[in-house]
């Protein structure tokens, strides 16, 4: 870190919150360093600086992310109401802390994110950014093409309109669906809107990071530059 970190990044690093709400959280007076009041969010951190935001010592994170190829039949919680399997079953002790970024109803399987690091999750998971999720769907029947000009244009569902980015043919009873915006069972409510349903869903992709050969209820480290390559996609939407 010889030329430093800018201040706001170094803040959101250690997870006081996005980039932006440190920019005003240093805008407003309310951080210190080595002492001194600093509204400067372009400040250089450097490592010997001592950091207080709203009078607390600001100590690097030990920033943990991983990929995790979710089964179908799991919940992403971590601690569900109705007793059922959660995702964190999967995970060894030492994961049980991180937090899933986004998620993936109960039937659906496929990749996920699972990290503490408040600026990714920020990035991944703001309606500004339209980060495009790329799933396969497995319907219940053969479809015509007419319905992805409807797909494509938005259909009403119960959580309101919705639309696909991008939709291409796989076979007769698959198909390839981008999406760069999260309703809750979006996909689901929009093949029922077209008069199809879904028999198997799998997200294969988040952006430019791909699920791969990861294995069904398998995870792996999330690597360096997959985290810088999906934050550079966040800061280009």
């Amino acid at each position: 870190m010889s030329d430093g970190v800018r201040l706001n990044k170094y803040l959101a690093s250690c997870g006081v919150g996005s980039r932006r709400a440190c920019d005003a959280m240093v805008l407003a007076g309310d951080v210190v360093v080595n002492g001194q009041s600093c509204i400067k969010p372009s400040y250089r951190v450097q490592p010997d600086d001592q950091i207080r935001a709203n009078g607390k010592r600001i100590e690097p994170l030990s920033i943990q992310s991983i990929v995790l190829h979710k089964p179908a039949g799991l919940v992403c919680t971590r601690n569900d109401e109705r007793h059922r399997e959660t995702i964190y079953h999967l995970l060894p002790g030492r994961m049980q802390h991180l937090m899933h970024v986004g998620r993936l109803d109960l039937e659906s399987e496929g990749l996920i994110i699972l990290s503490n690091d408040g600026e990714l999750s920020q990035a991944l998971t703001h309606p500004k950014h339209k980060i495009p999720k790329v799933y396969h769907v497995t319907l219940d029947s053969s479809f015509e093409n007419e319905i992805f000009d409807k797909l494509l244009k938005g259909v009403y569902t119960e959580e309101g309109k919705a639309k696909a980015h991008s939709v291409e043919r796989i076979s007769s009873r698959r198909l390839q669906i981008v999406l760069t915006t999260g309703m809750k069972r979006q996909i689901r409510y929009m093949m029922q809107a077209v008069h199809h349903r879904v028999k198997r869903l799998i997200r294969l992709q988040i952006g430019p990071l791909k699920l791969g050969s990861l294995r069904s209820g398998k995870w792996r480290p999330l690597a360096d530059q997959e985290r810088e390559d999906l934050l550079k996609m966040a800061e280009q939407k």
